[in-house]
């Protein structure tokens, strides 16, 4: 099983969303800082990032933001955290945040966290980086996405070895577990099974 000293998060910068989704990203990060598991994300102070942030924050945990330059202004960067990495662009951005963390989890978000996640999960698929990655489906805002996920592997786009990459539970607790116990397949296994 592994351990974890920091989670990257991925999650939403909107503030037009019900206020069960920030509220369940600020217990999320009250969680992990109780565990003592620091956290990596965005480094904004607005929607669920803010309320990741700030849950970490009240439990004492470590926050660690990287935020790009030209969104520094657009997401309002938190200015509390431990630490804030201003880097050049988005994908900066996303190699420095997995760099920081042992595993990647998705919280409800738009565009950004939806292309955050399967480009890490496709990291892993490809081996590189050894990162287990997470859904935390809240208020089952990913089932349509892990339906279509099941469809691409129906329609043979996913290998139905790779559909387990993306471990999903709605309980934090049952969510750690299960990215704790993940194995990456084989890539050789792979290449040698068009």
């Amino acid at each position: 099983m592994r351990a974890f000293r920091r989670l990257c998060v991925y999650c939403g910068s909107s503030n037009h969303v019900a206020p069960a989704y920030k509220e369940a990203a600020r217990t999320f990060g009250a969680f992990l800082a109780g565990q003592g598991i620091g956290i990596v994300y965005g480094g904004g102070s607005v929607g669920l990032m803010n309320a990741l942030a700030e849950g970490g924050l009240s439990k004492g945990g470590e926050v660690i933001g990287v935020i790009p330059e030209k969104l520094l202004e657009l997401e309002l960067a938190h200015k509390g955290l431990s630490e804030l990495f201003v880097v050049p662009d988005m994908h900066a951005r996303k190699m420095k945040m997995a760099d920081l963390a042992d595993g990647l989890v998705a919280l409800p978000g738009g565009y950004g966290t939806l292309e955050e996640l399967f480009e890490a999960t496709t990291w892993t698929q490809l081996q590189i980086h050894d990162k287990p990655i997470g859904i935390l489906n809240i208020n089952g805002y990913f089932d349509r996405l892990l339906s279509f996920v099941a469809h691409a592997v129906q329609e043979g786009f996913v290998r139905p070895a790779h559909q387990s990459l993306i471990n999903v539970h709605t309980d934090p607790e049952a969510l750690l577990s299960n990215m704790s116990r993940s194995r990456t397949p084989d890539l050789q296994e792979w290449i040698a099974d068009p």
